[in-house]
Protein backbone atom coordinates (compact mmCIF):
# COMPACT_ATOMS: atom_id res chain seq x y z
CA UNK A 1 0.00 0.00 0.00
CA UNK A 2 1.25 3.50 -1.18
CA UNK A 3 1.30 6.38 1.51
CA UNK A 4 1.47 10.13 1.29
CA UNK A 5 4.42 10.51 3.54
CA UNK A 6 5.38 14.06 5.16
CA UNK A 7 9.10 14.69 6.49
CA UNK A 8 9.52 16.22 9.95
CA UNK A 9 12.53 18.29 10.81
CA UNK A 10 14.37 18.08 13.74
CA UNK A 11 14.73 22.11 13.55
CA UNK A 12 11.31 22.76 13.69
CA UNK A 13 11.22 20.52 17.34
CA UNK A 14 14.65 21.47 18.75
CA UNK A 15 14.38 24.89 20.58
CA UNK A 16 17.37 26.77 22.11
CA UNK A 17 19.73 25.00 21.34
CA UNK A 18 18.17 21.86 22.94
CA UNK A 19 19.20 18.88 20.44
CA UNK A 20 15.80 17.23 22.30
CA UNK A 21 12.50 17.24 22.41
CA UNK A 22 9.71 15.59 25.29
CA UNK A 23 5.58 15.55 24.76
CA UNK A 24 2.96 13.92 25.60
CA UNK A 25 0.34 13.87 23.04
CA UNK A 26 -2.97 12.44 22.37
CA UNK A 27 -2.81 10.79 18.80
CA UNK A 28 -5.41 11.43 16.53
CA UNK A 29 -7.21 9.35 13.39
CA UNK A 30 -5.75 11.94 11.00
CA UNK A 31 -2.37 11.97 12.10
CA UNK A 32 -0.39 11.96 8.93
CA UNK A 33 1.99 9.07 7.52
CA UNK A 34 5.67 10.60 8.31
CA UNK A 35 9.05 9.89 8.81
CA UNK A 36 11.71 12.02 10.62
CA UNK A 37 15.36 12.70 10.33
CA UNK A 38 15.43 12.81 14.09
CA UNK A 39 15.70 9.50 16.19
CA UNK A 40 12.40 8.87 18.00
CA UNK A 41 11.43 7.08 21.50
CA UNK A 42 7.62 6.57 22.21
CA UNK A 43 5.35 5.06 25.25
CA UNK A 44 2.49 3.99 25.02
CA UNK A 45 1.07 5.73 27.93
CA UNK A 46 -2.64 5.44 28.27
CA UNK A 47 -5.38 3.49 25.98
CA UNK A 48 -4.78 1.49 22.90
CA UNK A 49 -4.99 2.13 19.11
CA UNK A 50 -2.64 1.03 16.11
CA UNK A 51 0.81 1.47 14.87
CA UNK A 52 1.08 1.82 10.91
CA UNK A 53 5.11 1.19 9.98
CA UNK A 54 6.17 1.02 6.71
CA UNK A 55 3.83 -1.73 5.36
CA UNK A 56 2.40 -3.67 8.38
CA UNK A 57 0.23 -1.96 11.04
CA UNK A 58 0.14 -3.59 14.66
CA UNK A 59 -2.01 -3.55 17.92
CA UNK A 60 -0.26 -1.15 20.39
CA UNK A 61 -1.44 -0.78 24.23
CA UNK A 62 -0.33 1.06 27.18
CA UNK A 63 3.16 -0.01 28.39
CA UNK A 64 4.85 -0.37 25.07
CA UNK A 65 7.63 1.06 24.23
CA UNK A 66 9.15 1.59 20.68
CA UNK A 67 12.20 2.74 18.92
CA UNK A 68 11.69 4.66 15.75
CA UNK A 69 14.77 4.83 12.93
CA UNK A 70 15.57 7.70 11.04
CA UNK A 71 13.95 7.37 7.76
CA UNK A 72 11.16 4.89 8.82
CA UNK A 73 7.56 6.08 8.14
CA UNK A 74 5.43 4.89 10.32
CA UNK A 75 2.39 6.56 12.30
CA UNK A 76 0.03 5.85 15.62
CA UNK A 77 -3.66 6.35 15.60
CA UNK A 78 -6.75 5.24 17.90
CA UNK A 79 -9.14 2.42 17.14
CA UNK A 80 -12.23 5.56 16.80
CA UNK A 81 -11.91 9.02 16.52
CA UNK A 82 -13.78 9.67 19.83
CA UNK A 83 -11.19 10.23 22.17
CA UNK A 84 -13.19 10.39 25.27
CA UNK A 85 -14.13 6.51 24.53
CA UNK A 86 -11.08 5.38 22.98
CA UNK A 87 -7.87 7.45 24.13
CA UNK A 88 -4.27 6.69 22.83
CA UNK A 89 -1.67 8.97 24.64
CA UNK A 90 2.15 8.85 24.37
CA UNK A 91 4.97 10.09 24.99
CA UNK A 92 7.53 11.01 22.39
CA UNK A 93 11.03 11.58 22.66
CA UNK A 94 12.77 12.54 19.96
CA UNK A 95 16.30 13.74 19.66
CA UNK A 96 19.15 14.45 17.34
CA UNK A 97 21.99 11.83 16.18
CA UNK A 98 24.46 14.59 17.02
CA UNK A 99 23.05 14.32 20.73
CA UNK A 100 24.69 10.87 20.48
CA UNK A 101 27.99 11.52 19.65
CA UNK A 102 27.77 14.03 22.70
CA UNK A 103 26.49 11.27 25.33
CA UNK A 104 28.59 8.51 24.01
CA UNK A 105 31.75 10.55 25.26
CA UNK A 106 30.15 9.70 29.13
CA UNK A 107 29.71 6.18 28.11
CA UNK A 108 32.86 3.52 29.12
CA UNK A 109 30.91 -0.04 28.24
CA UNK A 110 31.48 -0.59 25.11
CA UNK A 111 28.72 -2.26 24.02
CA UNK A 112 26.46 0.88 24.75
CA UNK A 113 29.04 2.99 22.96
CA UNK A 114 28.24 0.45 20.01
CA UNK A 115 25.00 0.76 20.26
CA UNK A 116 24.91 4.66 20.06
CA UNK A 117 27.28 4.67 16.89
CA UNK A 118 24.38 2.26 15.12
CA UNK A 119 21.72 4.20 16.12
CA UNK A 120 23.27 7.56 15.24
CA UNK A 121 24.81 6.00 12.03
CA UNK A 122 21.33 4.54 10.82
CA UNK A 123 22.04 1.05 11.43
CA UNK A 124 19.87 0.36 14.45
CA UNK A 125 16.58 -0.98 13.13
CA UNK A 126 13.10 -0.71 14.52
CA UNK A 127 12.41 -2.32 18.21
CA UNK A 128 9.20 -2.68 20.39
CA UNK A 129 8.70 -3.99 23.82
CA UNK A 130 6.63 -4.35 26.78
CA UNK A 131 7.92 -2.29 29.67
CA UNK A 132 7.35 -5.29 32.11
CA UNK A 133 8.66 -3.30 34.98
CA UNK A 134 8.07 0.03 34.53
CA UNK A 135 11.00 1.39 34.29
CA UNK A 136 10.53 3.07 30.87
CA UNK A 137 7.38 4.90 32.49
CA UNK A 138 9.39 6.32 35.01
CA UNK A 139 12.14 7.25 32.36
CA UNK A 140 9.68 8.61 30.43
CA UNK A 141 7.70 10.44 33.30
CA UNK A 142 10.74 11.81 34.39
CA UNK A 143 11.86 13.45 30.71
CA UNK A 144 8.65 15.09 30.76
CA UNK A 145 8.55 16.81 33.75
CA UNK A 146 11.76 18.27 33.32
CA UNK A 147 11.64 19.12 30.10
CA UNK A 148 8.30 21.17 30.93
CA UNK A 149 9.17 22.37 34.24
CA UNK A 150 13.24 22.85 33.88
CA UNK A 151 15.44 24.06 36.64
CA UNK A 152 18.55 24.76 37.05
CA UNK A 153 20.91 22.30 34.96
CA UNK A 154 18.02 21.01 33.11
CA UNK A 155 19.66 19.98 29.76
CA UNK A 156 22.24 17.89 31.52
CA UNK A 157 19.89 16.44 33.50
CA UNK A 158 17.80 15.54 30.42
CA UNK A 159 20.89 14.30 28.82
CA UNK A 160 21.13 11.81 31.60
CA UNK A 161 18.01 10.75 31.92
CA UNK A 162 18.21 9.62 27.80
CA UNK A 163 21.48 8.03 28.12
CA UNK A 164 19.68 6.08 30.86
CA UNK A 165 16.46 5.28 28.40
CA UNK A 166 19.21 4.45 26.02
CA UNK A 167 20.71 1.47 28.29
CA UNK A 168 17.33 0.57 29.29
CA UNK A 169 16.80 -0.23 25.38
CA UNK A 170 20.07 -1.70 25.11
CA UNK A 171 20.04 -3.77 27.67
CA UNK A 172 15.91 -4.95 26.61
CA UNK A 173 17.04 -5.58 22.81
CA UNK A 174 20.54 -7.95 24.58
CA UNK A 175 17.60 -9.77 27.09
CA UNK A 176 15.21 -10.55 23.76
CA UNK A 177 18.51 -12.31 22.31
CA UNK A 178 19.69 -15.67 24.22
CA UNK A 179 21.62 -14.97 26.71
CA UNK A 180 25.26 -15.73 27.44
CA UNK A 181 24.91 -15.99 31.26
CA UNK A 182 21.43 -17.42 32.02
CA UNK A 183 21.56 -17.68 35.99
CA UNK A 184 22.74 -13.99 36.27
CA UNK A 185 19.53 -13.18 33.54
CA UNK A 186 17.55 -15.54 36.11
CA UNK A 187 18.59 -13.61 39.05
CA UNK A 188 17.97 -9.87 37.53
CA UNK A 189 14.54 -11.10 37.34
CA UNK A 190 13.66 -12.87 40.30
CA UNK A 191 15.19 -8.88 41.71
CA UNK A 192 12.41 -7.17 39.46
CA UNK A 193 10.22 -9.99 40.36
CA UNK A 194 10.72 -9.26 44.33
CA UNK A 195 10.97 -5.64 43.83
CA UNK A 196 7.27 -5.91 42.28
CA UNK A 197 5.51 -8.19 44.81
CA UNK A 198 7.16 -6.57 47.84
CA UNK A 199 3.93 -6.13 49.68
CA UNK A 200 3.46 -9.96 50.01
CA UNK A 201 4.63 -12.61 52.72
CA UNK A 202 8.44 -13.04 51.12
CA UNK A 203 10.08 -15.87 52.40
CA UNK A 204 13.62 -16.97 51.18
CA UNK A 205 12.17 -20.12 50.92
CA UNK A 206 9.48 -19.22 48.81
CA UNK A 207 11.91 -17.86 46.50
CA UNK A 208 13.47 -20.78 46.69
CA UNK A 209 10.40 -22.87 45.75
CA UNK A 210 10.05 -20.09 42.77
CA UNK A 211 13.63 -19.96 41.31
CA UNK A 212 14.64 -23.61 41.92
CA UNK A 213 17.52 -22.79 43.94
CA UNK A 214 18.08 -23.78 47.48
CA UNK A 215 17.92 -21.03 50.29
CA UNK A 216 21.49 -21.24 50.76
CA UNK A 217 22.24 -20.88 46.83
CA UNK A 218 19.96 -17.98 46.96
CA UNK A 219 21.47 -16.06 49.72
CA UNK A 220 24.79 -17.09 48.31
CA UNK A 221 23.79 -14.74 45.15
CA UNK A 222 22.28 -11.80 47.12
CA UNK A 223 25.62 -11.54 49.19
CA UNK A 224 27.53 -11.81 45.95
CA UNK A 225 25.18 -9.39 43.77
CA UNK A 226 23.37 -7.22 45.97
CA UNK A 227 25.92 -7.49 49.41
CA UNK A 228 23.44 -8.21 51.61
CA UNK A 229 21.21 -10.50 52.59
CA UNK A 230 18.31 -11.33 51.56
CA UNK A 231 15.85 -10.00 54.77
CA UNK A 232 17.53 -6.71 54.30
CA UNK A 233 17.18 -6.43 50.66
CA UNK A 234 13.79 -6.68 51.00
CA UNK A 235 13.87 -4.76 53.98
CA UNK A 236 15.49 -1.72 52.24
CA UNK A 237 13.28 -1.97 49.18
CA UNK A 238 10.08 -2.06 51.48
CA UNK A 239 11.51 1.43 52.94
CA UNK A 240 12.50 3.27 49.61
CA UNK A 241 8.25 2.03 48.56
CA UNK A 242 7.61 3.69 52.26
CA UNK A 243 9.17 6.84 51.29
CA UNK A 244 7.95 7.33 48.11
CA UNK A 245 4.23 6.68 49.76
CA UNK A 246 4.79 9.12 52.61
CA UNK A 247 6.37 12.07 50.30
CA UNK A 248 3.88 11.94 47.60
CA UNK A 249 0.63 10.57 49.34
CA UNK A 250 -1.49 11.70 52.28
CA UNK A 251 -2.27 7.91 53.42
CA UNK A 252 -1.63 7.11 56.51
CA UNK A 253 1.10 6.34 57.91
CA UNK A 254 -0.45 3.10 59.50
CA UNK A 255 -1.96 2.26 56.05
CA UNK A 256 1.52 2.80 54.46
CA UNK A 257 2.72 0.15 56.44
CA UNK A 258 0.45 -2.11 55.45
CA UNK A 259 0.78 -1.12 51.38
CA UNK A 260 4.75 -2.44 51.95
CA UNK A 261 4.52 -5.43 53.49
CA UNK A 262 4.02 -4.50 57.42
CA UNK A 263 1.09 -5.51 59.27
CA UNK A 264 2.77 -4.21 62.77
CA UNK A 265 3.31 -0.37 62.60
CA UNK A 266 5.41 -0.30 65.86
CA UNK A 267 7.99 -3.13 63.67
CA UNK A 268 7.48 -0.97 60.59
CA UNK A 269 8.47 2.53 62.51
CA UNK A 270 11.36 1.09 64.21
CA UNK A 271 13.13 -0.42 61.11
CA UNK A 272 12.07 2.64 59.25
CA UNK A 273 13.76 4.91 61.94
CA UNK A 274 16.91 3.06 61.62
CA UNK A 275 17.42 2.93 57.89
CA UNK A 276 16.22 6.74 57.89
CA UNK A 277 17.49 7.76 61.03
CA UNK A 278 13.85 9.46 61.56
CA UNK A 279 10.56 7.82 61.97
CA UNK A 280 7.76 8.11 59.41
CA UNK A 281 5.78 11.07 60.27
CA UNK A 282 9.09 13.07 60.63
CA UNK A 283 10.09 11.92 57.40
CA UNK A 284 7.20 13.24 56.19
CA UNK A 285 7.31 16.81 57.24
CA UNK A 286 10.77 16.93 56.33
CA UNK A 287 10.08 16.10 53.02
CA UNK A 288 6.73 18.20 52.51
CA UNK A 289 6.52 20.88 55.67
CA UNK A 290 2.94 21.60 54.42
CA UNK A 291 1.90 17.88 54.92
CA UNK A 292 0.13 18.57 58.51
CA UNK A 293 -1.78 15.28 58.64
CA UNK A 294 0.54 13.03 60.90
CA UNK A 295 1.94 16.47 63.19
Amino acid sequence: MNHHVETFRGEHFFQKNQLLYVNRATENITSPYHDHDFLECVYIAEGAGYHHIGDQVHKVRKGQVFFIPIGMSHVFRPISANKAVSPLSVFNCVFSPLLLHKLSAFASDYSIVQFMSNMESGLSSYYSCMDTHDQFEKLFLALHREYELPQTGSSDYLHSLLLQLIIALQRSMEQSRPSPAPRQTAFIKLLNDLEQHYDQELTLARLAEASGWSERHLQRLFRQHANQSFHRYLQNVRIQKSQELLRGSQLKISTIAEMVGYKDIHSFNTLFKRCTGMTPSVYRKETDPGDMSNR
